[in-house]
């Protein structure tokens, strides 16, 4: 792993809970009893399994972060079983042999958090996606590139029903690529009290991605604050491609912001077996490029959005499924 300093200070690193394999006996207990053909969806780990079949650090290390997600605003669970991986497939929808190992684990992290959900334009709206490079998105600001920096981003930024945490389980490490990770507690001095009540007012639009069908023409969205709630613990939207400001203030704010985020910034190599948990509300992450192979070896993430609650969404959700239409 690499640390990235901080111009005036560093930046808290990530929590980690190192778990062994004897405590996942109960998860590969159940995988092993899932009929063959089984479908990753909400009925593959009910809540009550996901207290059952977790480990009860992992269980206790959840809801900290969950009750405060802390300086670093994130969470990296170490040693989670994968089982054997094949080769990373070609696209993120290609049929794979391996076993649901990784995905019971993810959807059982995902229920204990709250409620997983997909986006119908990401993956299909699958619960359990698979991100690895794709030729075809190289050199795109999306999560199948890799030739690239993807750049600071609160995950869907613009949209009414962002998930709270993003899950990414890593199945194959490429020590080219870094995850990055700016939580909004460990920048707060360095922004200093101006610039965060600029950015606490609501001065600033986030385009539509392209992967949601937005437009150049497509209107922005609505004005909107970066920071919000508590003024010592703020939550924080951003999203250094798609957001700007309205006014040359509020342009100068959100440079700022950009610019000491990427000074404090941390770097970590997601390595097999990691688990990384990040409150999309108190923390930004983006990626390295790295140099993709497409022969079967390239590094292969499998990722998963959770949301506090179901019922917001209700009008454009059918199931576990959020299939917000922007004009």
């Amino acid at each position: 792993m690499s640390l990235t300093f901080a111009t005036h200070r560093v930046h808290p690193w990530v929590p980690e809970l190192e778990t062994e394999p004897g405590q996942w006996t109960a998860t590969r207990e159940l995988t092993r009893r899932l009929p063959a053909g089984t479908q990753v969806d909400e009925s593959v780990v009910t809540v009550a399994e996901s207290d059952r079949i977790l480990p009860p650090a992992v269980r206790d290390a959840l809801a900290g972060l969950a009750f405060d997600a802390g300086p670093a605003g994130s969470l990296l669970l170490r040693g989670c079983p994968t089982g054997a991986v094949p080769f990373t497939p070609a696209t993120t929808t290609a049929a794979s042999t391996k076993t649901l190992l990784s995905e019971v684990i993810l959807l059982a992290v995902a229920r204990h958090l709250g409620e997983p959900v997909g986006y119908r334009p990401e993956h299909g709206g699958a619960l359990v996606q698979n991100l690895l490079p794709v030729r075809a998105t190289a050199a795109t600001q999306t999560s199948t590139s890799s030739s690239v920096d993807l750049e600071f981003h609160t995950e869907a930024a613009f949209h009414p029903h962002r998930p709270h945490y993003l899950l990414l389980s890593c199945l194959r490490s490429d020590p080219g690529a870094q995850t990055y990770l700016c939580s909004i507690r460990a920048v707060l001095p360095d922004l200093g009290p101006e610039i965060c009540c600029v950015l606490a007012e609501p001065r600033f639009r986030t385009r539509v991605d392209e992967s949601f069908g937005g437009t150049p023409e497509m209107a922005p969205g609505p004005l909107v604050p970066v920071l919000s709630g508590d003024p010592e613990a703020p939550t924080m939207v951003f999203d250094a491609e798609l957001m700007f400001g309205v006014d040359p203030v509020a342009v100068d704010a959100l440079d700022r912001l950009r610019s000491v985020t990427l000074a404090s910034r941390i770097a970590l190599v997601l390595e097999a077996g990691d688990l990384l948990v990040v409150d999309n509300h108190a923390c930004i992450h983006g990626r390295s490029s790295f140099k993709a192979r497409y022969d079967g070896t390239d590094r292969w993430l499998q990722r998963s959005f959770v949301v506090d609650d179901l019922a917001p969404s209700a009008a454009d959700r059918i199931g576990r499924i959020i299939d917000t239409r922007f004009t």
